[in-house]
């Protein structure tokens, strides 16, 4: 019997270690990757001078890596530009709290975070406020961009109802307001500004102004 348990003993000893199973790729972090990689490369290069390879070195994977998480050049496209939609969503929604608000002081709120995303992620912030590729967008793509402009337009439309806001469709002045915010955001991102310059308050007050019924004379005030 103790040399039948020296015997067990030994082979438990000499046995190998198991090896344990390599590590499953993270799927989730790649994909990831690429699409950061893509769109650092969009905004920057642009769509149609940004090639796969180009995408795969960014991101530190293989090329045929591209391929296991999305069809194609076009495809990563889509997918940058709606989480590019969301992300600007969310960022409007950041004001909810603050119904009670004037919509001047609530426009002003929402200007200001995109200013400092613009410092912050400058690609991310020009892939928000973008319109070229439109022609590769799908019906996803585009309902995506919708909702962020919808969540902004609904401020806008709350200063109409108020007389606040000129007289015009609300969407019109939605975009009014956003272009000259994607102005400042876009002299941000590039580093000509800093988000506290002078130039930047000045716009988003000039975004303001140029949709307000107030800039108007004292017109009537329109719904």
């Amino acid at each position: 019997m103790a040399a039948h348990g020296a015997a067990l003993t030994f082979l438990r000893m000499s046995s190998p270690t198991p090896t344990p199973p390599p590590p499953k790729r993270d799927g989730v972090a790649t994909r990831q990757k690429l699409l950061r990689a893509a769109l650092e490369l969009f905004t920057t290069v642009g769509f149609r001078a940004t090639t796969t390879p180009e995408i795969a070195a960014r991101a530190g994977v293989a090329e045929g890596t591209i391929y296991r998480h999305f069809s194609g050049k076009e495809d990563l496209l889509l997918a940058a530009y709606r989480e590019a939609q969301a992300w600007g969503l969310e960022l409007v929604r950041g004001q909810e709290g603050d119904k009670a608000l004037a919509p001047r002081n609530r426009l002003l709120g929402v200007g200001r975070r995109l200013v400092s995303a613009a410092e912050r992620d400058p690609a991310m912030i020009r892939m928000l406020l973008r319109r070229r590729d439109e022609g590769y967008l799908d019906d996803g793509s585009r309902g995506a961009a919708r909702e962020f402009r919808d969540a902004l337009q609904q401020i806008v439309a709350s200063g109409k109802s108020d007389g606040l806001v000129r007289p015009g469709p609300a969407d019109l002045w939605t975009s009014v307001w956003l272009a000259l915010v994607a102005f400042a955001a876009e002299r941000v991102s590039a580093k000509e500004w800093a988000p506290d310059h002078q130039q930047v308050a000045l716009t988003l007050e000039a975004a303001w102004d140029a949709i307000s019924e107030g800039k108007r004379g004292g017109g009537e005030a329109g719904k």
